[in-house]
């Protein structure tokens, strides 16, 4: 008779660390607090994407990098519609002031 085999021990499989829950959170805070995070958080989301797409990283952070990205698109343009408000209000604000435009 053979001997029984010892019961196979789950060997841990190294974890990859993933851009993709750090993307969100800067993502979230792009848009609620600091618009100049946003880019970054487009940018990481779509390096976590690339390295999914190479078959470096986990397909399980796909979601996650996608609502990133997506976050990460929005905040961008939420920040260049605001620059684009401050620029054109404020320039209009500079030439009222140097015209002495008083209103009517």
């Amino acid at each position: 008779m053979s001997t029984p085999l010892p019961p196979t021990i789950p060997v841990a499989v190294p974890q990859q660390s993933s851009k993709a829950t750090i993307a969100v959170v800067i993502g979230v805070l792009g848009i609620v607090c600091c618009g100049l995070l946003a880019p970054v958080a487009w940018y990481l989301a779509n390096e976590e994407i690339k390295g999914i797409d190479a078959g470096r990283l986990s397909e399980a952070n796909r979601g996650m990098a996608q609502v990133a990205k997506i976050l990460g698109i929005i905040g961008s343009i939420l920040l260049v519609l605001g620059l684009l408000w401050i620029v054109f209000f404020g320039g209009l604000t500079m030439l009222g002031a140097l015209t002495g435009g008083h209103g009517m």
